[in-house]
C-alpha cells in the first residue's frame, strides 16, 4: 500500500492522507499548543490515533495512542552531532536517514514494515509511505508523524 500526502504550511496542520488510488484513506490535524499534538481521522471523521508532546524536562517524548490508549512512543536523544530518536512500539526500529527524509520501519525479524521518503518542494512537502502490509498502514503513518513533528521540536 502507498500512502502520499502533502503537508501545507499550515498553523493547524490539516491535510488529507491519499493512497495509490489518490483517495482520502486519513485526515490529520494539528493542535497548536504549548504540549502540540496530531489527531489522525478516518473517513467519516471518527478519531483513529494521535501524537501528544509529553512534558519532559530532557528528552522531548511524544506517545502514539490508538483509540484513546497509548500503543508506543518517540524520545528524540540529543547527541554530539545531531539529534537521534528511539522508538518503543511493536518492537519495531528506525533505521536510515530521518534527517534526510529516507528510512524506513522494522519488526522485531528485520523485515520492512515501511519505507518514508520525503521530496521537498516549494510551496508543500510531498511524503510518499510504502507499506507492503495494509494492515500497518495506521500506526505506519503514526510513527512518520510523530519522527516530522519530534523533528521540530526545539525542546
Amino acid at each position: 500500500m502507498i500512502l502520499t500526502f502533502k503537508e501545507r504550511l499550515s498553523l493547524f496542520g490539516r491535510y488529507d492522507v491519499l493512497n495509490e488510488n489518490d483517495e482520502p484513506v486519513f485526515h490529520v490535524e494539528g493542535e497548536l499548543a504549548m504540549l502540540p499534538r496530531l489527531t489522525v481521522y478516518d473517513g467519516a471523521g471518527r478519531e483513529l490515533g494521535q501524537i501528544k508532546k509529553e512534558f519532559a524536562l530532557f528528552a522531548p517524548t511524544f506517545t502514539i495512542s490508538l483509540g484513546g490508549q497509548p500503543v508506543g512512543e518517540i524520545r528524540k536523544r540529543i547527541t554530539f552531532f545531531k539529534p537521534a530518536f528511539d522508538l518503543s512500539m511493536n518492537g519495531w526500529t528506525v533505521e536510515g536517514n530521518v534527517w534526510e527524509y529516507s528510512y524506513r520501519l522494522l519488526d522485531d525479524a528485520g523485515r520492512t514494515v515501511m519505507t518514508a521518503e520525503k521530496k521537498l518542494l516549494s510551496f508543500m512537502d510531498t511524503y510518499i509511505l510504502d507499506i507492503p502490509d495494509p494492515r500497518n498502514a495506521l500506526m505506519a503513518l503514526l510513527v512518520v508523524l510523530a519522527i516530522d513533528l519530534a523533528k521540530e521540536d526545539n525542546g
